[in-house]
């Protein structure tokens, strides 16, 4: 279970990095790297 929530995490953190580009950059940028720890905690380890 963990390693699904992780690849999940890992591909919203992926659409986040587009919407990087289209809209609020910070609020953006600060959900990519939440979501990117988590997903690397709950996938790598």
């Amino acid at each position: 279970m963990k390693k699904m929530i992780g690849f999940v995490a890992l591909c919203v953190a992926a659409g986040m990095l587009i919407m990087l580009f289209l809209v609020n950059r910070f609020l953006g940028f600060l959900l990519i790297l939440l979501l990117l720890l988590i997903g690397y905690g709950f996938f790598c380890c």
